[in-house]
């Protein structure tokens, strides 16, 4: 029986005590209070809005919004500012001259979405929710980047090159990539320091155009004085988290492969309504202020892109396709696997089993309505919470969207996160849906943000309530991890109609799209040839039409079933400057993940074009994919057609004929349910089955082990910020650490250097970079904590 759940309230106030600002591995004894937000403010943004929080340092504030601290789902600042994207019922760009006057920077609009994206002052976020027609206000979050010869590509040359036979195709068909224009949408082209000579943006000075490594006016090579045309930049001022320049790194790619032809780039880290427009003026003819390019690729994506339909991203994408040119995406790093072999990164249920009841904790929210909790065991258990194990020092990120349309959301969910004791953690309470006494984001998405600051692997509980409305939708979670964190879950097998695994979303799932999963340029030792474990897997389902403008789009007549990624591509290939130095290879730097495997095959394809101008973008996929050497024992859900080979791909683009490649279609839901064996959390079933008595076992009780016969527990007491801004070179950092063993002494592994004796209190100078610190206790009997604390930082150059 359909039954309605109890109508929202309008919340006054977002109430995240500071036990939640300081959320760590011990379960606070004053748990937070989660509430559904201030007006149209999001909860992230009424907690922000408080002047005694707006007063707090950046890690404070994010800890008490419930967001990351840094890199991907942080908030976007803007010096004193906050990127939001603001949703009104009416009248979006006739109130653009009342929020400049909030001292608002408008970034991006949109008439027929009603939307606008700017960088509002934190103090007047009040202010901007109550300007007129404002009907929802969000935070923009730091979207993931999907990185995890002398003239023919300069100093540094990708192995790319060699591993698709670009070279030899090359030569074969007498193609450099001439005559074809790649643009590029990544987070920055010239803001950080590492590949150019640094001082102030407009002086710096472009060292690898001088290597040529890029084209230039300072290029020496026959027909590559062409500078990277820079439509725009990512909007950056002194005092905030520096980008890190990882388009510059894609457009080295690219020039590698195809050295001839022209370069352009757009920004994709100003919010997605910027992103879109980023993608449309890139493709735009020259004589209408665009790049022309007929090759565009990106690596970026944003948390609230749809898993459910095309967004106002992937419909930019589609939109250029349609107008001619290719578009390739970075597929994602979001494949997890557990200790057991299976793909974990996400679980999906065909609707939602309102179990009737929650967890006594969630019941306490005041103003959650905590009473009926998904049931996430699809058989005749009664399951209300999800057990995931995060690995220490990682932070976790759980999407959760559900099968309503935007500007079409009927069903509120709630998500919310606890320890194995049942305690709140934290959670994710928007208001979606809109009513006569509220207003909402219209948006079916809730994300989870928790970091496991410890020095061991931790379980959490998650918790989905459905806190309005009387549909059951279809509801999926994906762990967005971008590389790994989460180790392993309590439900890691599809079955009982249950999905587990396909975490490819957003744009990169647009039809009009080619998604690149990643392949390393030769395996690791003792690993085996195929894509990288990260290398997110597909495919993609869309049961509604393209978000298009304030109306909920229709349900399509069939759901469009679409086979993700379609290519692989290389990575890990050597650039000038980005993003790691392995050990074992000093001043080499390697850039892994798919956002290195998309320019790799944009590069193929603007060779492609050069070779057949007329050529179609379907007709540039199907060539890439059609001709890829696939890898047996991965299915197309991990390869698509496998690894791209460039001289197969020209031969087909001129009219050679290969046998289609093998598609991606969902897993099998149809087998027996599975739960993993272990302890996942303290919330059992309000019925539980009935066990046997066991004997009573004679004999005294069992002790615990004497603290000398057990390993020790490692903390990092005091640690410095994340990211550390110095006028000089480095710094001098100063750590304190505790163990759970009063004589225990520690060990210290700084930056993969091996670990050594070193003191509670270490004091260190650090070089301007990215570092790493694992401490772990030795007790004194000599037994090692096997789980070490790790803090990862970095110092960056102030001004």
């Amino acid at each position: 029986m359909v039954r309605a759940i109890a109508s929202r309230r309008r919340a006054t106030l977002l109430l995240l005590p500071l036990a939640l600002a300081l959320a760590s591995p011990v379960a606070s004894h004053a748990a937070p209070v989660l509430s559904k937000g201030q007006g149209p403010l999001s909860p992230a943004l009424s907690a922000l809005a408080r002047p005694s929080v707006g007063s707090l340092p950046p890690d404070r504030q994010a800890r008490i919004a419930g967001v990351a601290t840094s890199g991907p789902g942080s908030l976007v600042r803007e010096g004193g500012r906050l990127l939001v994207d603001l949703r009104f019922d009416r009248g979006a760009l006739a109130a653009l001259p009342e929020l400049r006057e909030t001292g608002a920077r408008v970034v991006a609009t949109s008439r027929h979405l009603q939307r606008v994206t700017a960088a509002v002052p934190q103090a007047g976020l009040l202010g901007v929710a109550d300007l007129p027609g404002v009907a929802a206000v969000t935070p923009v979050r730091s979207p993931i980047l999907r990185a995890f010869e002398p003239c023919e590509g300069g100093s540094v040359v990708s192995e790319g090159v060699t591993q698709l036979h670009a070279q030899e195709a090359r030569e074969e068909f007498a193609v450099e990539g001439g005559g074809v224009t790649v643009g590029v949408l990544s987070d920055s082209l010239n803001q950080a320091n590492e590949a150019v000579s640094g001082g102030p943006v407009a002086t710096r000075q472009p060292q690898d155009v001088l290597s040529k490594d890029l084209p230039g006016k300072r290029n020496t090579c026959p027909g590559q004085s062409t500078a990277v045309e820079d439509l725009r930049d990512y909007e950056f001022e002194p005092g905030d988290d520096e980008p890190f320049d990882e388009g510059r790194a894609m457009l080295q790619i690219v020039h590698d492969m195809a050295p001839a032809a022209e370069l352009a780039f757009n920004s994709a880290f100003n919010g997605e309504l910027a992103f879109a427009e980023g993608i449309e003026d890139l493709a735009k003819p020259v004589s209408e202020g665009g790049a022309g390019a007929q090759v565009v690729v990106d690596d970026v994506g944003y948390f609230e892109e749809p898993f459910f339909q095309d967004g106002p991203v992937a419909a930019a994408v589609n939109k250029v396709t349609e107008e001619g040119a290719t578009y390739l995406s970075a597929a994602g790093n979001d494949n997890l696997f557990d200790g057991e072999g299976n793909e974990i990164a996400s679980w999906e249920a065909p609707a939602f089993r309102d179990s009737g009841a929650c967890p006594p904790e969630v019941v306490a929210q005041p103003k959650l309505n905590g009473s009926h909790c998904l049931d996430f065991h699809p058989g005749a258990a009664t399951d209300r919470t999800f057990g995931i194990e995060v690995e220490a020092g990682e932070t976790l990120t759980v999407d959760l969207q559900w099968a309503e349309p935007w500007e079409g959301v009927e069903t509120d969910l709630d998500a919310v996160l606890l320890d194995s004791d049942g305690e709140v953690l934290t959670g994710s309470t928007s208001d979606n849906v809109s009513s006569k006494e509220d207003e909402g984001t219209q948006e079916p998405v809730e994300i989870v943000q928790w970091e496991n600051l410890g020095s061991a692997d931790r379980t959490v509980q998650l918790v989905i309530n459905k806190f309005s409305g009387t549909a059951d939708p279809r509801l999926k979670f994906i762990f967005l991890q971008n590389g790994g964190g989460v180790s392993g879950t309590e439900y890691p097998k599809s079955g009982g109609g249950d999905v587990v695994g396909p975490a490819v979303y957003g744009h990169a799932g647009a039809a009009g799209a080619i998604a690149a999963g990643a392949v390393r340029f030769e395996p690791l030792p003792g690993e085996d040839e195929g894509p990288e474990s990260y290398s997110s897997r597909g495919p993609v389902t869309h049961y509604f039409g393209p978000v298009e403008g304030t109306e909920a789009a229709l349900p399509l007549p069939t759901p469009e079933e679409l086979s993700k990624p379609e290519v692989a591509a290389t990575d890990c290939g050597a650039t000038t400057f980005f993003a790691r130095q392995p050990k074992a290879e000093p001043g080499v730097w390697r850039f892994c993940g798919t956002s290195a495997a998309a320019p790799h095959a944009a590069g193929v394809a603007a060779l492609m074009l050069e070779h057949e101008p007329l050529a179609s973008p379907e007709a540039v996929r199907e060539s890439l994919a059609a001709t890829g050497e696939p890898f047996g024992g991965f299915s197309p859900c991990a390869q698509g057609g496998g690894l791209i080979e460039a001289i197969g791909a020209l031969e087909a683009i001129e009219g050679a004929v290969f046998p289609p490649p093998g598609t991606c279609g969902p897993p099998d839901a149809s087998g027996p349910v599975f739960v993993a064996p272990g302890d996942w959390g303290s919330e059992s079933p309000p019925d539980p089955p009935v066990k046997p008595a066991t004997p009573p076992v004679s004999g005294p009780t069992p002790q615990p082990p004497p603290e000398e016969a057990r390993p020790p527990s490692t903390l990092i007491a005091k640690r410095p910020p994340a990211t550390i801004r110095t006028s000089g070179s480095g710094a001098r950092l100063v750590f304190r650490f505790r163990s759970d063993q009063a004589d225990a002494r520690f060990l210290c592994n700084v930056d993969q250097g091996g670990f050594k004796p070193c003191p509670a209190t270490l004091s260190r100078w650090f070089k301007l970079g990215r570092h790493q610190l694992k401490v772990k206790a030795r007790g004194a009997t000599g037994l090692v904590d096997p789980t070490p604390a790790v803090f990862r930082f970095r110092l960056v150059a102030a001004g």
